[in-house]
């Protein structure tokens, strides 16, 4: 078991991450149509995306905001930011990815209104809760197995946190956010090959506090 099965898994409130082979284009070619139906003034396109990607935006806000009733009043400050910025949208960055960093700020100035500490760019709210269905952690519920897969958990949250904040946040865009390379690297601002280096990076150190853990 490596980083990619201990860190991918699905909040409660979020369908199963996009493919992002193909269906990722295909998706996208979907966004963009219904981002001219929006700007062209068509308001029943803008809810299909709101429909489209509620879920997400509030696990993705409920990372900064645990609450989730405050994390809803959040997503939806954010949608109508959204919708209100959509006329200047130039299609630069996949519409997600424009909403993804529209919604992170929202919920960081919800934190800071609040006087509340805004946590790092990519916390991981209940990962000890949502395991991969497909791990080996899953195969058989003894009470040696859970005990493997508690230990397991604790040590990627560990390995994870301590990670430096530019590669955690790298590392979680991919592995739980599911963005491609391109997409997080428009998020971060920074080189396709520095966001591949990073989450490398990332990988390495978990699989290193992992593997004595799993091959003993």
């Amino acid at each position: 078991m490596g980083i990619v099965t201990a860190l991918r898994v699905i909040p409660r409130t979020q369908p199963a991450p996009q493919q992002r082979s193909g269906g990722a284009v295909e998706e996208a070619a979907i966004d963009a149509a219904l981002v001219e139906r929006v700007q062209a003034g068509e308001r029943l396109a803008f809810d299909l995306l709101v429909r489209k990607y509620q879920h997400r935006i509030v696990a993705l806000i409920q990372r900064f905001v645990p609450d989730w009733h405050e994390a809803q009043d959040v997503a939806q400050e954010a949608f109508i930011k959204a919708y209100r910025a959509l006329p200047n949208f130039r299609g630069d960055s996949a519409f997600y990815t424009w909403m993804y960093k529209i919604a992170v700020n929202c919920a960081k100035n919800f934190l800071v209104s609040q006087s509340r500490r805004p946590p790092s760019d990519d916390v991981l709210m209940d990962d000890a809760e949502r395991v991969d269905s497909n791990s080996r952690m899953s195969e058989a519920a003894t009470p040696d197995n859970e005990y493997l897969r508690q230990e397991v958990e604790r040590t990627v949250l560990a390995a994870v946190d301590e990670l430096p904040e530019d590669i955690r946040q790298a590392l979680t865009l991919r592995e739980i956010d599911g963005l491609s390379y391109e997409e997080i690297a428009e998020v971060m601002n920074c080189p396709i090959g520095t966001v591949r280096s990073r989450i490398f990076r990332g990988r390495d150190a978990v699989d290193k506090r992992l593997r004595p853990l799993l091959h003993g």
